[in-house]
């Protein structure tokens, strides 16, 4: 018999049932109806080709042939257990492996780690810089933080507003545009050309040039008056996002860390 055909509902029911020697009670602990549980039991009868109860004058008793399984099912679902608290031993666990964009990491991100590893000592945590989209099974990723419009795919949550913010030096500097990938550069073609947002802060804050940005990367650098902000902070659709698939978005050690970052 392939295993992807094993009548696990019926033989829960089954398990039930011969416990009980009662359709009613099995009914009340599987929390569905009697004739649910008679029609489960009539269907796995069919499917093995032998009667597992009969009605007697004393009540409902097992035949021989529902007997003969019946320890070798116990313990199955006694092994079924053991697996499930080993899964979820290995998912509580005290490990993150966490993809992220380089310099949200080193502007945003490394921080709060720290302030949640101080509250969760036996916390390690395994960081992947990623800009883009990246496999989580491949990666063995618990979760994400992506510059996006939306959670795609996955679960997530929004960090903080989407909005984009210029910033130049605090005493003045070149005039010039500085540009990264996907900068929404809105005039003015770019003086000089980085890899990424964090980097465009730290040229702006030297005088380099201005630079428009993630409000939330800049927060840190604004607060210390390492740039100042040339103009208000604008709407925008791209925004930090928290994701990961939904059985890593469950696990407990994931909920711990996102409620601590949207804190």
């Amino acid at each position: 018999m392939k295993r992807t055909h094993l009548p696990l509902n019926g033989l829960r029911v089954l398990d039930a049932a011969a416990r009980h020697l009662s359709f009613t009670k099995a009914a009340d602990e599987l929390a569905v109806t009697p004739a649910a549980v008679g029609q489960q039991i009539r269907a796995l009868e069919d499917m093995l080709g032998v009667v597992l109860f009969r009605r007697t004058p004393k009540g409902l008793e097992l035949t021989g042939e529902g007997t003969a399984g019946l320890e070798a099912l116990r313990q199955g679902f006694l092994m079924f257990e053991d697996a499930v608290r080993a899964m979820q031993a290995g998912q509580s666990s005290n490990s993150l492996t966490i993809a992220a964009p380089r310099d949200f990491t080193a502007k945003w991100l490394a921080a709060r780690l720290a302030t949640f590893g101080q509250a969760n000592p036996d916390t390690r945590f395994t960081l992947i810089s990623a800009d883009e989209d990246i496999d989580f099974t491949e990666a063995n990723l618990d979760l994400a933080i992506r510059l996006t419009d939306g959670p795609g795919e996955h679960e997530g949550v929004r960090l903080a507003e989407g909005a984009f913010v210029t910033v130049g030096a605090p005493e003045g500097g070149a005039d010039t545009p500085i540009s990264w990938p996907h900068c929404p550069i809105a005039d003015g073609l770019p003086a000089l050309r980085l890899a990424d947002a964090g980097l465009a802060i730290d040229a702006a804050a030297i005088g380099l040039g201005r630079a428009n940005v993630p409000h939330l990367l800049a927060e840190a650098d604004l607060a210390a008056g390492r740039v100042k902000a040339l103009d208000n902070a604008k709407e925008s659709r791209l925004a930090y996002w928290l994701v990961a698939p939904l059985p890593q978005w469950r696990q407990k050690k994931v909920k711990a860390l996102v409620e601590s970052l949207t804190a």
